[in-house]
């Protein structure tokens, strides 16, 4: 039974939470603090606040988190080359372990009992913040208060209005946004079918403006992107000029059926040409400076991490210590990577360099600077095909 006076709503501006600040003071009679984090999506803060407090909150916070939230977050994920199904670079996931501990700090702050979220019953993003606020303040309660109150959209529009709480969504245009420096996720309206096409209307990050072909060098440093065509700057700003770069040619689209945690399908839409490309020059990189068997065994690990951060368990032990082993991994990741972006809708990696780097030009070239003991090669393929060769000899029964 929920016993709180006082509640720390994470507060996006939209429909779901402003109207939830709205309903607690009414439905559950509790004050409830509107904690607004700026993770890097954008938008006037100063409207947001009046939002909050015009929904009826009695305290309205704005916390940015650009810096933390790209360092302390993004970064380990980038490291590890994280991506959920082997597609999608968790840009709400990784969010809402950042904005949990942030609404933690302010229930402790402002006296509150429980802290709130806005999430629905069949989505994720419920899973991350429980499971993260009780990893980091089991004493907390957490209320849902969109799981509970069975209102659809439309419904919801309807009590915004009827409150008077200025929103942005219509039900002309039912979209629900997410978006953080990692990229931007669109859901609902047409989109919940899976053989429409999205319209070009919800993009926004991947809009072609570009005229010519560009090449663009990433510099990184033990495994983090730092300079951008040799201008240095802190992380969260250059994932913003990668994506702005990048995402003017059009590429950085995902359009999938993902698995989520509760047991549905769900088709999503995301764009993040920023995070796919420094994703795909970060994992170029470690191709030319990791040792065969870390590689191999990162690269097994990876989906794992992927999962974990995606199931809500950033704060767990595994996820602890697989973080320890990605650390370890990426002392010499070190080096450029060059992009190529061309219309229509293309990046790739054209090209690669470290002074740590594991090629050798000496030992991979068929010309005459070519050093490789040849000689050495015989003996070696023998012994490596001993064990085949002698139960071929023994047991193989060649007219199976």
């Amino acid at each position: 039974m929920i016993v709180a006076k006082r509640v720390v709503l994470a507060y996006s501006g939209g429909l779901d939470t402003s109207v939830a600040v709205r309903w607690m003071t009414e439905e559950m009679k509790v004050e409830v603090i509107a904690l607004a984090a700026d993770v890097g999506q954008g938008g006037d803060w100063s409207a947001i606040e009046e939002r909050a407090r015009a929904a009826g909150a009695v305290e309205a916070v704005v916390a940015d988190l650009r810096d933390e939230y790209a360092n302390d977050f993004v970064a380990p994920a980038l490291k590890a080359n994280a991506k959920y199904e082997g597609k999608y670079p968790l840009i709400s996931s990784l969010s809402r372990p950042i904005i949990a501990r942030h609404l933690v700090a302010a229930a402790r702050e402002f006296g509150a009992d429980a802290i709130a979220h806005g999430c629905t019953g069949k989505g994720n993003d419920q899973v991350r913040f429980e499971v993260s606020s009780r990893a980091l303040a089991p004493d907390l309660e957490v209320i849902a208060p969109v799981r509970g109150w069975n209102l659809t959209r439309e419904q919801s529009i309807d009590l915004a209005q009827q409150w008077g709480i200025p929103i942005t969504v219509t039900k002309a245009s039912p979209y629900s946004i997410d978006q953080n420096l990692w990229g931007r996720t669109i859901e609902c309206g047409v989109l919940e079918d899976p053989w429409e096409q999205p319209p070009e209307e919800v993009y926004e990050l991947t809009t072609p403006t570009a005229t010519e072909p560009r090449d663009t060098v990433i510099r990184f440093r033990q495994g983090l992107p730092v300079a951008i065509d040799g201008h240095e700057m802190p992380l969260h700003e250059l994932i913003v000029e990668v994506t702005r770069v990048v995402g003017a040619y059009g590429w950085g689209r995902i359009d999938m059926v993902e698995n989520r945690r509760v047991g549905i399908k769900s088709r999503e839409i995301y764009e993040c040409p920023g995070a796919l490309a420094l994703l795909m020059a970060h994992a170029d990189l470690e191709d030319l400076t990791l040792e065969r068997d870390l590689a191999h065994e990162k690269a097994r690990l990876e989906p794992r991490y992927a999962e974990l951060v995606y199931d809500g368990l950033w704060f767990s032990p595994l996820k602890a210590a697989l973080d320890a082993f990605v650390a370890e991994s990426q002392q010499f990741v070190t080096g450029e990577v060059r992009l190529r972006c061309e219309l229509p809708g293309r990046c790739i990696v054209s090209g690669r360099r470290s002074h740590v780097g594991l090629y050798d030009y000496g030992l991979a070239t068929y010309e005459a600077a070519d050093r490789f003991r040849h000689q050495d090669a015989e003996g070696f393929v023998r012994l490596w095909g001993l064990g085949v060769e002698t139960w071929a000899a023994r047991q193989s029964r060649r007219e199976r």
